[in-house]
């Protein structure tokens, strides 16, 4: 009886369990190329969330390591070598999902920046834009005018 987990091993290992399954879910979907910042600002809200759960999640994570290294000092080779086991598929795999939050957020929060900066160069195109179509639509200075046609050579 002693080399069996308690039942909270069991309800901590499927809770988790449920956690990763979700999160790969999410993680696993398809990145879609977004040009509006809002839709990125919502995304990596999303990403912060799970960031977050994840981190609540760790304390469980904690409790089956340490209920498992108890176990293998009581418990026969055998019973203590699949949980071990179980518990090591379980540890990858939150890593491997931790480690793509991460990627995920650094490369979702750099592309937010290039966007932010395309807009911002945009905006500052189509203002010289206006201003050039502003001086394209001048009068043109009379041919004998040689002070105005320097002044507009300068200008162009």
């Amino acid at each position: 009886v002693d080399s069996l987990p308690p039942a909270r091993y069991k309800e901590t290992m499927s809770t988790i369990l449920v956690w990763i399954q979700q999160s790969e879910a999410k993680l696993s979907m398809p990145q879609v190329v977004v040009a509006e910042y809002e839709i990125m600002e919502q995304r990596l809200r999303e990403l912060k969330a799970l960031q977050s759960s994840l981190q609540e999640q760790q304390k469980g994570l904690n409790y089956l390591s340490t209920t498992v290294e108890d176990m293998s000092r009581k418990a026969p080779a055998e019973v203590s070598q699949k949980y071990r086991s179980e518990t090591e598929v379980v540890l990858g795999r939150w890593k491997k999902s931790s480690a793509q939050l991460v990627e995920h957020c650094q490369k979702l929060e750099e592309l937010m920046t290039k966007l932010q900066r395309f807009q911002n160069d945009i905006k500052t195109l189509k203002k010289w834009m206006a201003e050039v179509d502003v001086f394209l639509k001048e009068e043109w200075p009379a041919l004998g005018d040689s002070e105005a046609l320097e002044k507009q050579l300068e200008q162009c």
